[in-house]
């Protein structure tokens, strides 16, 4: 392989997969990041889940926003803090993650990360497939109902898996550019498209509607941090070990709080206000076609073009993470083709999402909140032991074998595995996902108190993090490096 630095430049294949990036290589600034987390998180997905805090969860506004502030904003300022990690390591968030539960325990947390970022993926393609298929119905009279054109929506599959490979699959330096360019075009037309829809907003029931108990504030916290930040948890190193050294902590925190945190909670809020009166939006199989009959009919392509522009942006990054996150499965292949074999999932997925299932976001909202649960755990380990840890050893991370550092005991460091086991188990049995009309998931202690008002993911954040403290896994971990050591 070539000598010369990998990854840099816009519209050139990054050949580098999860290995760590040379000191040199690393010119990265907060603003890029700022821009990248902005860009995946304008995407009309974020209407439905405010939607769903009135129509399910019936949140007074002013809850709609503390909810969104908490959940959303909060949630991705921890997902900056797990950029502090990309930033001292050099290396992905999962592979990274190997140093804390060994090169054969990290397998678990790895697997659970990769079918979540599949899980976001195929929702983004089939929402931009039913996009296209709207788009389709005004220019050439086709059917909107995908089932009543399988070759149209296969086609409509396609197109949006297409122009999200070309960006994923040409890696890190093509991606900060283009999620910062798009960002303006289609975060303009968010901005066109909202300001019709607030026409539509039923203010007199606004102003009038009850709020809701504190517990339903903590259930939407829970969904929103689900749904939002701790759903990108497991990407943060992965945009940002190309940050230069200087950057600190803080920098790093606040470009994914207010980079995610713009965007959606103008979106949620937005959601939130066009479901007071009408639950047509949260209940939705077809959200798009849902908030396009809000809309006059001259907006329907303005509005279009913005949802399938969010849509993509959401995925470039998405997919790209995913890739990363197979490589360090350890599947052996090249980054660009862990991209295709992600690509070809969500192809299959997408599928059967439009052409065999009867709904759509009943399963989304209890796909969202039931991977959150061990991708929670995973982040309280990981936090605490970043609290501890200030140096990752390039060469162990990228060493399988007994020889390396990470090995621990058989590949696996129980301390933190077990940590990880206990807490998802005791989350899901403090959880209950469902709508008004039905349960999807019941945990066996969902009707305690604790899981009555929605504190399933404290508990498994909390015994998660503690538990590994307990037993001693954070307090070994502050390895003698040369670099230096910044917050």
């Amino acid at each position: 392989m070539s000598n010369r630095p990998v990854g840099h430049s816009a519209g050139q294949l990054e050949t580098r997969g999860i290995e760590p990036v040379p000191e040199m290589e690393c010119n990265g600034n907060p603003l890029q990041l700022f821009w990248v987390w902005c860009a995946a998180n304008i995407s009309i997905l974020g209407l439905p889940l405010g939607a769903t805090l009135v129509a399910f969860h019936h949140l007074a506004i002013w809850q709609v926003i503390l909810v969104a502030l908490i959940g959303a904003a909060g949630s991705f300022a921890v997902v900056g803090v797990i950029s502090i990690a990309g930033r001292r390591g050099r290396a992905p968030s999962l592979t990274l993650s190997r140093a804390i539960f060994g090169v054969r325990g990290n397998i678990g947390p790895t697997l659970v990360s990769l079918i979540s970022r599949v899980g976001w993926e195929t929702v983004n393609t089939t929402t931009a497939a039913f996009v296209l298929l709207a788009l389709s119905a005004i220019v050439f009279g086709t059917p909107t109902d995908a089932k009543s054109a399988p070759l149209l929506t296969l086609l409509c599959i396609a197109i949006f898996a297409l122009l999200t490979l070309s960006v994923s699959g040409l890696g890190h330096a093509t991606l900060l550019v283009i999620q910062r360019w798009a960002t303006y075009v289609f975060g303009a037309l968010n901005v066109l498209v909202g300001g019709f829809l607030c026409a539509t907003i039923d203010w007199q029931g606004v102003f009038a509607a009850p709020s809701a108990p504190m517990s339903a504030v903590i259930i939407g916290i829970g969904i929103m941090a689900a749904g939002t930040g701790i759903g990108w948890a497991n990407a943060g190193a992965d945009m940002s070990r190309y940050q230069k050294r200087s950057v600190s902590g803080p920098q790093l925190v606040a470009s994914a709080a207010w980079g995610a945190g713009i965007p959606l909670v103008l979106l949620i809020t937005l959601g939130g206000l066009l479901t007071v009166g009408n639950h047509e939006l949260a209940s939705a199989t077809d959200p798009i076609a849902a908030i396009r009959n809000l809309l006059p009919a001259w907006m329907a392509v303005p509005y279009l073009l913005s949802a399938f522009g969010g849509l993509l942006l959401s995925n470039h990054l998405s997919v790209y993470s995913a890739g990363l996150t197979t490589l360090t499965l350890g599947v052996r292949i090249k980054r660009v083709q862990a991209v295709v074999v992600d690509i070809v999932a969500i192809f299959c997925g997408s599928i059967y999402f439009m052409l065999y299932a009867d709904s759509f976001y009943g399963p989304f909202i209890t796909f969202i909140s039931l991977t959150a649960i061990p991708i929670t755990a995973w982040v309280a380990i990981f936090v605490v032991d970043l609290i501890h840890r200030h140096y990752y050893s390039a060469q162990d991370l990228m060493d399988v074998s007994p020889s390396s550092a990470y090995w621990y005991t058989g590949g696996i460091e129980w301390r933190a595995l077990g940590a990880w086991a206990v807490a998802l188990i005791l989350g899901f049995c403090f959880t209950r996902v469902g709508s008004s009309e039905a349960d999807w998931f019941v945990g066996p202690l969902a009707d305690a108190w604790l899981g009555h008002n929605g504190m399933g993911w404290v508990v498994t954040f909390v015994v998660a993090g503690g538990l590994y403290a307990l037993l001693g896994g954070a307090r070994d971990r502050r390895l003698s490096g040369t670099e230096p050591v910044h917050a």
